[in-house]
């Protein structure tokens, strides 16, 4: 590294930090540089995509590298601050949607289609109806769906647009500690011990640099909020059981409270017509979905996720996810496949009754288990209550082929204390996107990197 001083430095080469690396250099000739643990996009290969099974790659392909979670994501836009994360609680709803309509404009001049799916209409207010007889609130925003592959392109555009406008990267270069003095921050310390002093620092880590970022946080004396943990399963059923819903909205999100414990259950990543993958981060193997532009399966998957609260003496709810996914992977090597039917009726999925499913799982390498030996009683209860009111939505959600995948983790737990322009306790340090705990998706995270950008612009 021959630099050894930038203007701003951003941490993390997801959304949220290339967001704010597109905003920096198109409006200043501010010196950037952006650091990621990560491979650069051509290096990302992920063998568990490629039938070969999951390798646990350090850093894990499909979680790190450039263009973050999002390169390899299904690439849902969500266009509406109702969902996807909690920046219109740190400034007014009108500032949100302005910010969510300019990243959404320029996704589609990087590439993205122009179809445009959910909305109030007569037909999700017929649907609406059902729901709530059901027990369900069904939440209407607007979707743009961009697909697996053509994410990794649009990632691509962006990164050939940065650095043509000289904006160094440095991928494979993780970063230990963020310097402070006197209460401001003056710059960064890699793992290889190299000192990269700068005035601005924007951490913008993803969903699996959060523990990294609290422990930054902690080190820096920071107040740190904690997040519910979101834990569950992910569902894998017929696409034409969801088509109804799917065709009209693409992704369907439905909350509900569970009469057993008042709990919060929702709907996330749904797939249409999608696969179920895997993630690696944090040390443990989950499950995720994808839907891909080109190219369909006869399935459709979603998450169900059980949001919980921790109060004191226990402040660690990412450790709490960790080790639920830990008795998965102990369990199974992986992840844990049951059918629907035979978790009700309490016995374990094994290859024989898996084989007779008429649901043909998309994750091959997954394990016949029962869930009820790794999730908590109170989850359990609560995703089947959720199942059967899915299924007065959708008929068919309930069958006893429907397969479970466990389990199913988002470890963006920890919120920092934050200004409206997302500035830390600490003087020039902002942190933005899903690790610093306020954005849970592509759109929310590319837009808080506009407001960090935009607030170091203003100094």
């Amino acid at each position: 590294m021959q630099e050894q001083k930038y203007d701003v430095i951003i941490v993390g080469a997801g959304p949220a930090g290339i967001f704010a690396a597109l905003e920096l250099s198109r409006n200043s000739d501010l010196r950037v540089a952006i650091f990621d643990k990560g491979p650069p996009i051509e290096k990302r290969r992920c063998p568990a995509r490629e039938g070969e099974g999951c390798i646990h790659c350090q850093p894990c392909s499909i979680m790190t590298g450039w263009g973050g979670a999002g390169a390899f994501s299904d690439g849902k836009l969500t266009l509406s601050p109702a969902s996807g994360g909690h920046l219109s609680e740190l400034m007014d709803g009108q500032r949100t949607q302005a910010l969510i309509d300019e990243v959404d404009r320029t996704y589609v001049a990087y590439g993205a289609p122009q179809v445009v799916y959910g909305g109030r209409t007569d037909e999700f207010e017929a649907l609406e109806k059902k729901a709530v007889l059901a027990g369900l609130r069904l939440v209407s925003v607007p979707i743009r769906h961009i697909g697996t592959e053509r994410c990794s392109e649009i990632m691509t555009r962006m990164y050939e647009d940065l650095t043509g406008r000289g904006v160094d990267v440095y991928m494979r270069t993780p970063v230990t500690r963020v310097l402070v003095n006197g209460g401001a921050v003056f710059g960064i310390e890699t793992e290889d011990g190299a000192v990269v002093k700068s005035p601005w620092v924007i951490a913008a880590p993803g969903r699996e640099g959060a523990e990294w970022l609290t422990q930054v946080g902690a080190e820096l004396g920071l107040h740190l909020t904690c997040n519910p943990v979101d834990l569950g399963v992910r569902v894998e059923l017929p696409a034409t059981v969801a088509e109804s819903v799917t065709q009209l909205l693409y992704e369907f999100k439905c909350l509900y409270y569970s009469r057993a414990f008042d709990d919060l259950v929702r709907t996330f990543c749904v797939c249409p017509y999608g696969e179920v993958t895997l993630e690696y981060a944090g040390g443990v193997t989950t499950v995720n979905g994808h839907s891909y532009a080109d190219r369909r399966t006869a399935n459709t998957n979603f998450a169900l996720l059980v949001s919980k609260s921790f109060t004191e003496p226990f402040d660690d709810p990412v450790a709490y996810g960790q080790s639920i996914a830990r008795l998965a992977n102990l369990l199974s090597g992986g992840v844990l496949v049951q059918r629907l039917g035979d978790l009700e009726a309490g016995r374990r999925t094994n290859v024989k009754r898996l084989s007779r499913s008429i649901v043909i799982p998309t994750l091959k390498n997954a394990t016949p288990g029962d869930l009820g030996l790794v999730l908590p009683y109170r989850h359990i209860v609560n995703i089947l209550e959720m199942m059967h009111a899915l299924d007065q939505l959708m008929p068919g959600v309930c069958s006893r082929h429907t397969l479970l995948y466990g389990v199913e983790v988002k470890f963006y737990s920890n919120r920092l204390q934050l200004t409206p322009d997302l500035e830390t306790e600490v003087t020039g340090l902002y942190a933005c996107g899903d690790g610093a705990g306020i954005t849970r998706g592509l759109v929310q995270a590319s837009a808080s990197g506009l407001v960090a950008a935009r607030a170091i612009l203003r100094s």
